[in-house]
């Protein structure tokens, strides 16, 4: 069991308010992502879950019990952080049992459950190594075997792959999602990175300043974003933003078109415009387009390659039934 609640949990720092009012249900075996710039709460909401910080008000229910005032040792949870943590001095196996050792656990279930986090997480062959022979994948992957052993309700992930370069986070995301596939365990992963959440998440968190803008599934924010806020953030590259004229034709404050959903011709279309940039990447194109009547740069994603270069002269036509509509306030217009 691993099903988590929220109920009025806010927090402060002084006078300083990072959490207004919040409530939030994560059901059991669901991989749930909390996104959002920096500074927007999300891992100050994760501690205080994991008990490492307390709530000013409000209250954490795990499996229906109060944890509120619970230290973190017996929520029943684990916990991967950013840095890997790990005991330089021991060996991977050490690193593994270490919370096992804590518990009292006896040996024979230590090494059983040693041997099978290894197994899941391709480690068998380096328990008797030391991280400082290990890669940043490797120490991350044994992070994660020591959360494993203690067989915990949930996980707690906070942005455990931004230590790593572009391949390895690629490569570890993987295993995470594999990894949830096969236990079927509550997660719970705070990154900044859209791309992952998209890529991970049953559900998404999407927060800004401590307040939820929107909770759903990666396409539901995707297609149907709340506001301009998450329309802004969900999606890479990020969608266009246009005001005025453009949009009021619309009968709307704000109109948003994502770069896939531009159509890009040489001979007519309608907004011209002039190409800036063009970020040619073999499978996608990004063009950055200037000079189109429209506040700022317009950015187009085209599948493959398209024949332009820095100054040529394009056209821009945005697909109509992919056109986003917001009012004054920046809420989704239906």
């Amino acid at each position: 069991m691993g099903r988590i609640q929220l109920e009025n949990v806010t927090k402060s720092f002084g006078d300083v308010e990072v959490i207004p009012p919040l409530n939030l249900t994560i059901e059991d075996g669901e991989f749930a992502v909390f996104v959002g710039p920096s500074g927007c709460g999300k891992s100050t909401l994760l501690r205080l879950i994991a008990g490492l910080e307390e709530t000013s008000s409000g209250n954490v229910i795990i499996d229906d019990e109060d944890m509120t005032e619970v230290p973190p040792s017996k929520r029943g949870l684990a916990m991967v952080f950013q840095s890997y943590a790990l005991y330089p001095h021991m060996t991977v196996r050490k690193n593994i049992a270490f919370p096992m050792r804590m518990a009292g656990l006896d040996e024979d279930e230590q090494e059983k459950r040693i041997t099978a986090a290894a197994k899941a997480l391709n480690l068998t062959d380096y328990l008797d190594r030391k991280p400082g022979q290990l890669s940043g994948g490797q120490r991350q992957r044994v992070a994660i075997g020591r959360a494993i052993v203690r067989d915990p309700s949930a996980f707690l992930f906070d942005e455990p792959l931004s230590n790593l370069d572009a391949a390895l986070r690629v490569g570890m995301r993987l295993e995470i999602s594999e990894m949830h596939n096969r236990m079927q365990t509550t997660m719970i992963y705070v990154t900044h990175d859209q791309v992952e959440a998209m890529t991970m998440a049953d559900r998404i968190v999407v927060l800004q300043a401590g307040v939820i803008e929107q909770v759903g599934s990666p396409l539901e924010l995707y297609h149907e974003p709340r506001n301009k806020f998450v329309a802004g953030f969900i999606g890479s590259p990020k969608m266009n933003f246009i005001s005025g004229d453009e949009a009021a034709k619309h009968g709307a404050h704000t109109i948003g078109i994502r770069p896939e959903h531009t159509e890009v011709s040489t001979t007519e279309g309608l907004w011209k415009g002039v190409v800036g940039v063009a970020e040619h990447l073999g499978s996608d194109t990004f063009i950055h387009v200037h000079d189109t009547g429209l506040a700022g740069t317009f950015t187009v994603r085209i599948t493959g390659d398209i024949a332009v270069r820095h100054g040529d002269t394009v056209y821009l036509t945005p697909q109509a039934d992919q056109i986003h509509k917001f009012d004054t306030e920046g809420l989704r217009v239906a």
